[in-house]
């Protein structure tokens, strides 16, 4: 399993997961995201280039562990990171992420209207302004194309069962952007709205029910005989 954390926080943040997974029969590998926690790196990317580090870690785990079967389990940005990796990445059996956005400009521009004490119709066109200076920036900076992560692009595509679950309360990455992604690859996709929670809050709302599915999605989805 690869747990990963969400932006600003550190691999011990995916520690929540262990009494979860550990007695379940998972071996747990949570890295610090890049730029986070002991990382290298002062830029996140937000799947750009983390995406490859999920590659890169896999590649670890196969040569290292020889495990069975590898799994992903992700919050917030860490969850779009896993989902971003759908791209090129296919030897996960199973994904569970928690809160995911489905495109870094739609979520960007949502935070930043809420951040802006004006009335939405002047909200939005500052937001806008300020959102394509701060991707130009990146673009001529490091040469980053921000514009172009697209979660839901990697989800359309991908042919990894995915378990989506979102806090029917988060206004931090609202619900939608959850239910675009279940809707983009409605073969592949199960989405859990969780009444009364908000961001990555579900596990705390429903804890019972959380771990059930949790497990059950993996549980169903491993090859015959592994856990």
């Amino acid at each position: 399993m690869i747990a990963l954390h969400g932006i600003g926080e550190a691999r011990t943040d995916t520690l929540d997961w262990a009494p979860m997974l550990l007695p379940a029969g998972y071996c747990v590998l949570t890295p610090d995201n890049r730029g986070m926690g002991e990382s290298g790196g002062v830029l996140i990317t937000y799947g750009i280039r983390e995406a490859d580090d999920v590659h890169r870690w896999v590649d670890w785990m196969e040569a290292s562990e020889h495990p069975a079967n590898v799994f992903g389990l992700g919050e917030s940005l860490g969850a779009a990171i896993l989902l971003e990796s759908l791209k090129t990445e296919t030897r996960f059996r199973a994904l569970v992420a928690d809160s995911p956005f489905s495109e870094l400009r739609s979520v960007v521009r949502e935070q930043v209207e809420r951040s802006i004490p004006l009335p939405a119709m002047l909200a939005r066109p500052a937001a806008s302004t300020t959102i394509a200076a701060g991707f130009a920036y990146g673009w001529l900076r490091f040469g980053l194309d921000l514009g172009s992560v697209s979660v839901v692009d990697a989800v359309r595509s991908a042919k990894t069962p995915i378990l989506l679950i979102h806090g029917a309360d988060d206004v931090r990455i609202l619900p939608r952007h959850s239910r675009a992604l279940a809707a983009a690859n409605p073969d592949e996709v199960q989405l859990w709205i969780v009444p009364g929670a908000g961001h990555v809050e579900a596990g705390g709302v429903a804890p019972d029910e959380y771990r059930r599915r949790v497990l059950a999605w993996f549980g169903d989805h491993a090859r015959r005989g592994e856990p």
